[in-house]
């Protein structure tokens, strides 16, 4: 595959911290954050923005019905997500809060572009809005609830506003939309959002209501008393402002735009259909994609405080390890739909792909090497067809079919045939069976042994943008130099040889995939 050495920009939404963060926040942080290790891991300078989105009615009114001013509400809120980023080993480069001053000027100097080019116009509010969505619905988009209730399509209470409130022209841009969407096909992924919002779109579009009078949390219009920015407005610039828009050099000169807004499927139309026509309103460059990926439901169901079922994603990383979460989230989830896990199904994959199958390998390879060679690296033997064959598939894997499905953000597919490669090791080391060889055939062993070595680091460089604490663990029992790590290191020629020279041995090998167990009494529901 040809290397793209372009700078690379990634998002995840920015999330709405009004509650705790749950296991869909730790969803999509996990697969942000493989996506741009696997870049850097491709040699990309890559930059990976995070954050919370503070503002809006919802946090106002959560706070205030605890007695609290907003600000301390959402320093604490705010920072639950910091510490689950922290937690699940996410190497995000900006973590941006929407109640910065930086943000804020970002945010209005988005606004003065648009009402520049004069997209904005004041006017009267009237109409359904949910204040758990942030959102503005149309009368036929209602779907009905019990009794006289209405619902957003989201099933979320919405009631009627009516204020005085700031426009966006966005009925101006459909026919540019439906342009951009055909043209770039690409700009919306998975294609079923992209259909989605297509029919939306050529359903028409409406003057979009972007700002709020009814309370003072949120960023300030400028030159106008009383309003603040509708939260998906400044919600949305935080892409820009972490690289430091409006200041045209540095960070935002060099990645701006993004390369893939990650996000939930329930936000993609505030993503693909507001912010496109925000930025060509503002005459601004779009990101080159929106990826909408689909909800995490436990055991089936979609979560709800109602039936009990909200999970901590802390609490499942401090039973299971960060490793074996990240792993089985995008192992067995096919990215882009809808996606179901348990407890058991954690530790069942855990087990029977990181500690029984590479665990086993790496450790059982490592310390046959201690062992029998004195843990010695050696080039001193001369290699058979099969372990030739073995590692050549290796290498194919990790540089050609691996990285073409991580490229296409089909985690699953490049992981699955990441584990049958390491099948494939473990069937060569039941076929070799290097502990029979040390008696008949020294020279034999150390060839097989030799060759497992190798294999067992390519295998660890591939798989480390998913599960990096427990690569690198690895590695470092392996003597592979932390600068040597990455997908370009795999076509060194030389490596081996190099370690070899350099005198490095093999100590008692540490596991690094311990198997999981299920607390008693807990099992399949």
């Amino acid at each position: 595959m040809s290397e793209n050495k372009a700078p690379f920009y990634i998002t995840t939404a920015i999330s709405y911290p009004n509650g705790r963060p749950h296991i869909g926040h730790a969803y999509e942080a996990i697969a942000t954050d493989v996506m741009a290790r696997f870049q850097r891991a491709r040699g990309r300078d890559v930059r990976l923005t995070t954050g919370t989105d503070e503002h809006g009615l919802k946090m106002y009114q959560t706070a205030r019905d605890q007695g609290r001013a907003t600000i301390e509400f959402a320093d604490e809120m705010s920072g639950y997500f910091r510490e689950m980023y922290g937690k699940l080993n996410i190497s995000f480069d900006h973590f941006m809060r929407t109640s910065d001053p930086a943000h804020h000027a970002a945010s209005q100097a988005l606004w003065r572009a648009m009402e520049a080019n004069g997209d904005l116009y004041l006017d009267r509010y009237e109409g359904w809005y949910s204040v758990r969505d942030e959102a503005f619905y149309d009368e036929s988009e209602l779907v009905q609830g019990e009794g006289e209730a209405k619902l957003s399509p989201q099933g979320t209470p919405v009631e009627w506003t009516v204020e005085e409130s700031w426009f966006f022209r966005l009925s101006a841009y459909q026919d540019r939309l439906l342009a951009l969407y055909n043209e770039n096909p690409d700009f919306i992924r998975p294609e079923s959002r992209r259909n989605e919002v297509m029919r939306f779109v050529e359903g028409g579009l409406k003057d979009l209501s972007v700002s709020r009078t009814s309370f003072d949390w949120g960023v300030p219009v400028p030159d106008s008393p009383g309003h603040v920015m509708y939260v998906w407005v400044d919600a949305l610039t935080t892409y820009m402002s972490a690289l430091g828009f409006p200041d045209q050099g540095g960070e935002w000169g060099q990645f701006w735009p993004a390369d893939i807004h990650m996000i939930g499927k329930d936000i993609v139309r505030f993503h693909t259909v507001y912010w496109p026509a925000f930025l060509m309103s503002a005459k601004l460059p779009l990101p080159r994609q929106v990826f909408g990926h689909g909800f995490l439901l436990n055991r089936g169901e979609k979560m709800s405080k109602s039936l009990g079922n909200v999970v901590d994603p802390m609490e499942l990383a401090e039973r299971f390890g960060v490793d074996a979460l990240r792993y089985y989230l995008l192992r067995e989830v096919s990215f882009g739909q809808d996606g179901s896990y348990s407890a058991e199904a954690i530790v069942r994959t855990a087990n029977a792909d990181l500690a029984n199958s590479f665990g086993n390998l790496a450790q059982r390879s490592l310390s046959m090497i201690f062992k029998n060679l004195d843990g010695k690296i050696s080039v001193d033997y001369a290699p058979a067809q099969d372990d030739s064959d073995l590692l050549a598939d290796l290498a194919t894997m990790a540089t050609e079919r691996l990285p073409r499905e991580f490229e296409q953000l089909a985690f699953s597919v490049g992981i699955e045939d990441w584990i049958r490669a390491v099948f494939a090791c473990n069937q060569y080391v039941d076929t070799q069976a290097p502990w029979a060889l040390r008696k008949t055939d020294p020279d034999r062993m150390r060839a097989v042994l030799m060759t497992l070595f190798q294999a067992v680091r390519t295998l660890a460089i591939a798989i480390r943008p998913v599960v990096p604490a427990a690569a690198d663990k690895l590695l470092d029992q392996m003597g592979i130099a932390e600068n040597a790590r990455d997908f370009g290191a795999l076509a060194d020629a030389d490596w081996f040889t190099t370690l070899a020279a350099s005198g490095f041995t093999v100590g008692q090998p540490v596991p690094i995939f311990p198997r999981l167990e299920l607390p008693e009494g807990e099992g399949e529901a």
